[in-house]
């Protein structure tokens, strides 16, 4: 064991110990040993409980299994009967409204995209926080949004077709969404402003202006020659940049350079799924980076090309309103910090029996640490005009591990020196114990909660390994048109909403995973907004810019009040476990599933494993690039291990298709120097073994977990570097 500073009776990693000393107590308003003292009481009050709690969900698990295995085939009211039984099912609770205080308009008034992004990344991250504003220009023109039809191809430094089809596009945006009272905006001379309203001179010598004045919000540079004019639709912003001298500037009739779009309007900074943080080094980067964009003093600097670049957070903007006073909207995204579950313990704190601590303990009392300097306001820019601290927790199952998590909160509070509630709460519902008890888990925290959401990926591989006993399960794409899925995510917004969720907290939906294919991010996911998300989870600041018009075109408030209507209990739905009627594949069918399968498991892990990248693109075995985190992994590696166990296939097969799947994603990485090819010896590839574990031991891990083996195996490698 590693040298360790012993506080109280825990043993702290020293690099945390210097961090939590040296960079985060001072200027917190609490000593250093208040705090390790506090921490320490924490530990010991809460650490049994969360041990006790995960034996519960084995404990469950297990009877799951056995009554499938004497139930083979599901009779569903008997089924629901056992699950209530065994309050796996809990009893319903009575009508409720949640009652949070002090929640920023990024997430109550306003509707917009949200990023998720890996906090160890600190380029990532500050990209993420500025992404709060994008160039619609940029993110039509460098993706397939705009069509490389007629001339239109992404070549050299600017295609002038290409471009005027980006003008067009745009322009037609404004028309629709921020009309004039007559013409259009692409017939715009130029704007000015007089009285508090915008004038438009049109090219036909007529003047205009807007269709609705409430749409104008405000300008900069001076009336008769604006440098921007911001507009306003559907609470979220727009702001035409008008510049005359620039390269497109010059060629608009009224020196339109671009148009910002108020996009990303939060962020989740991720402590969990897309990080691969496995021991207190790795831990104390997640903090120290979390840290510097709390106080906005992050920064990051690297090579472009042939020049270097620094990156920093963007400063908020100001602008004179109609009225001749001033504005100032935030310059970067909200950020919520998403801390890990808890199955997990971290070798940074070392409990009085010497074992490790709960992961989940640490990253809530530390998270809260590192916010007050933002609620202290200390630092540079300020991160919640509320006060307010969000904290996102994730893999939760059902209402007691919530509570379990609010009483977590409510003794950080106390030791922080906050008051009660200050610590906002997110619940993700991607456990089938939480979806089907999702009302009960929100009245746990309903003084509290900030934010609740689906997410397919997760939700699917808890599906698959909750029902492991009941049959081989449907292939892996016919799930998103499956009865249980659809269900899930109708109960989801329909719970929020009946617990009182419109104006006061957001209501989530899951990723677009193709960051690439951006033309159909625009023509599909609309679907979650019409389905009463009001944020809704994007793979880059980019895809944010661009989901941003969504929110444009879509009138969320009118949505939500329409869906509020409908009380539907869709239990039975979410209860119609995905088992195939007909497993009678041909054999083709068989091999595409499980080569799919190999390729996108082998794919991440060998990054996660060997590099220690927890999130990137990675290609699919069509060389489609997905943005993955660990919950592809967890779906994947549930699936094949499903199939396993039911005979569809054997172990024979499945080590053939990982081998032959490795070869391709060797091919796939030839052109990374830093990469070593699985194939060259299948069995000293840690990353090759960590992928074979997570399907061959896929049935005993806990929950279908990923992590356990990922944090083992990625251990093992920077083992291996640090010896050699």
């Amino acid at each position: 064991m590693k040298d360790y500073v012993t506080v109280g009776n825990v043993k702290v990693a020293p690099v945390l110990y210097e961090f939590i000393n040296k960079e985060a107590i001072p200027n917190s308003g609490i000593s250093s040993d208040d705090f390790w003292s506090g921490l320490e009481a924490i530990i010991h009050n809460l650490a049994p409980e969360n041990k006790a709690l995960l034996k519960k969900r084995g404990d469950l698990q297990n009877k799951i299994h056995e009554y499938h295995k004497q139930n083979p085939t599901i009779q569903p009211e008997a089924y629901r009967s056992f699950l209530k039984e065994l309050n796996y099912i809990e009893p319903d609770v009575e009508d409720f409204q949640v009652s949070t205080q002090d929640i920023d308009d990024e997430i109550t008034v306003q509707a917009g995209p949200q990023l998720v992004v890996p906090v160890n990344n600190a380029r990532y991250a500050i990209n993420a926080a500025n992404a709060r504003w994008g160039s619609l220009y940029d993110a039509l023109y460098g993706t397939d949004a705009i069509s490389e039809e007629d001339g239109a191809e992404i070549k050299g430094d600017y295609n002038p077709v290409r471009g005027e089809k980006v003008i067009a596009f745009s322009k037609k945006f404004l028309d629709e969404r921020v009309p004039l009272a007559e013409g259009s905006h692409k017939n715009v001379e130029s704007y000015q402003f007089f009285d508090g309203q915008l004038v438009a001179k049109l090219t036909d010598g007529k003047t205009t202006s807007l269709k609705d004045s409430a749409q104008l919000a405000g300008f900069s540079g001076q009336p008769e020659a604006p440098r921007a004019i911001l507009l306003k639709n559907n609470g979220i912003h727009l702001e035409v940049q008008v510049d005359h001298t620039h390269p497109i500037g010059r060629t608009d009739e009224a020196g339109v350079k671009d148009i910002l779009v108020e996009s990303a309007l939060t962020t989740i900074m991720d402590f969990e799924d897309s990080v691969t943080a496995v021991d207190a080094e790795d831990k104390v980067e997640v903090y120290r980076n979390y840290l510097g964009l709390l106080k906005g003093d992050l920064s990051v600097t690297f090579a472009k090309g042939d020049k270097e670049v620094t990156r920093e957070m963007n400063p908020d903007r100001t602008y004179t309103t109609p009225e001749g006073g001033e504005l100032t909207l935030p310059g970067r995204s909200l950020m919520f910090a998403r801390n890990v579950g808890h199955l997990m313990t971290s070798d940074a704190v070392i409990d009085q029996n010497g074992e490790e601590v709960p992961e989940g303990i640490i990253d809530t009392v530390i998270t809260g640490l590192l916010a007050k300097h933002d609620v202290l306001n200390n630092g540079q820019y300020q991160n919640s005009k509320k006060g307010s601290v969000y904290i996102v927790k994730p893999k939760m199952h059902g209402s007691e591990e919530v509570a379990f998590a609010n009483d977590l909160f409510n003794r950080t509070e106390d030791l922080l020196g906050y008051k009660r509630n200050t610590l906002k709460i997110g619940v993700m519902d991607e456990e089938r114990r939480t979806t089907l008890n999702l009302k009960a888990c929100i009245n746990e925290v309903k003084e509290r909660i900030a934010f609740i959401n689906t997410g397919f990926l997760d939700r699917t591989g808890d599906e698959i390994h909750t029902s492991m006993e009941a049959g081989p399960m449907i292939r892996k794409n016919d799930m998103k048109g499956s009865a249980w899925l659809n269900g899930y995510e109708r109960s989801n917004v329909r719970v929020g909403l009946a617990s009182g969720f419109q104006g006061k907290a957001q209501i989530g939906k899951g990723m677009w995973a193709m960051p690439d294919l951006m033309a159909d991010m625009l023509e599909t996911k609309d679907g979650q907004l019409k389905a009463g998300a009001n944020t809704a989870w994007v793979p880059s600041p980019t895809a944010a810019t661009l989901h941003a018009l969504h929110y444009h075109q879509i009138d969320i408030a009118q949505v939500q009040s329409e869906l509020a209507k409908d009380r539907t209990d869709e239990q039975e739905a979410i209860l119609q476990i995905p088992v195939a009627e007909n497993s009678n594949w041909s054999e083709e069918e068989i091999q595409e599933e499980l080569d799919n399968n190999a390729q996108g498991i082998l794919g991440y892990v060998v990054r996660w494993v060997e590099h220690g990248v927890g999130c990137s693109k990675v290609p699919n075995i069509n060389n489609v690039e997905l943005m993955e985190d660990r919950a592809t992994l967890r779906i994947s590696s549930q699936h094949m291990a499903n199939w396993l166990h039911h005979g569809i296939v054997n172990e024979e097969q499945v080590m053939e298709t990982l081998k032959r799947m490795a070869k391709v994603v060797d091919e796939q990485n030839a052109d990374d120097p830093d990469y070593h090819p699985m194939s060259a010896d299948y069995d000293k590839s840690i990353a090759f073994q960590a992928a074979c574990d997570l399907v061959f031991k896929g049935y005993d891990q806990p929950s279908g977990y990923t992590e356990p083996i990922l944090h083992r195996r990625r251990r093992e490698v920077k083992e291996k570097v640090y010896a050699n």
